[in-house]
């Protein structure tokens, strides 16, 4: 991944929008909580940027005191920073924490449930998924690769809906209803918020989606106003 190249979003993507994307991806790892996580208990260690997996990198956006632990008013400061309004970001933090909180909680932790821990945030992963990150939530560029290849007709780095829907469907798992719903409306929301003139969803956005960079870009882009 060449950091350096520069992405292109909608630039008529408003605060809400913004926040309807932040928690459609904090949701992408929560809904469903399937996944194999044998390999992160038997302690392998995470791969990218500082020593952390690309999933990881996601949730690190909001942990403003570094100390690997989100709080809600940690979500609720970063969301404000990424240009969401005061009453939406409030809204969103609490319904972000309520749900990685529980799931990433070390079973003798004290803190509260709404807390989120970022060494953990790979055990919400759900099925269903593109498998463009493992077990352990490292981004595998081969497989979002794969995707386009097989799935991009139109033109070879963009989605359309009607491809977009096929995706999907060649991803559904049997009996994987929670797994499927959830991959079902990210996917739908990304698009909608995503897509360009042409009504495709560019392969740059969904990499950004998948190796941690698009809340640090959505905060620069605030930040320039």
């Amino acid at each position: 991944m060449d950091g350096r190249r520069r992405r292109q979003w909608p630039r008529s993507r408003s605060g809400a929008a913004a926040a309807r994307l932040l928690l459609l991806l904090l949701l992408a790892v929560s809904l469903g909580g399937h996944g194999d996580h044998g390999a992160a208990a038997a302690g392998v260690a995470p791969a990218g940027g500082n020593g952390m997996t690309e999933l990881q990198k996601h949730v690190a956006f909001f942990d403003r005191n570094h100390d690997g632990i989100i709080t809600f008013d940690e979500t609720y400061q970063g969301l404000q920073d990424v240009g969401v309004g005061d009453v939406t970001a409030k809204a969103s933090a609490a319904f972000i924490n309520g749900a990685l909180g529980p799931k990433t909680r070390p079973d003798n932790s004290n803190s509260s449930r709404m807390d989120i821990y970022v060494e953990n945030i790979q055990k919400g992963k759900h099925g269903s998924d593109t498998g463009a990150y493992d077990a352990q939530g490292r981004f595998v560029p081969a497989k979002l690769d794969e995707m386009f290849t097989k799935h991009a007709k139109t033109v070879p780095n963009a989605l359309t809906k009607d491809e977009l829907d096929e995706m999907l469907k060649d991803n559904r798992e049997k009996m994987d209803v929670a797994g499927w719903l959830g991959a079902k409306s990210e996917w739908e929301m990304l698009y909608k918020l995503a897509k360009d003139k042409d009504g495709r969803l560019p392969k740059d956005t969904v990499r950004a989606v998948y190796d941690g960079s698009l809340f640090y870009q959505l905060a620069a882009q605030a930040k320039k106003g």
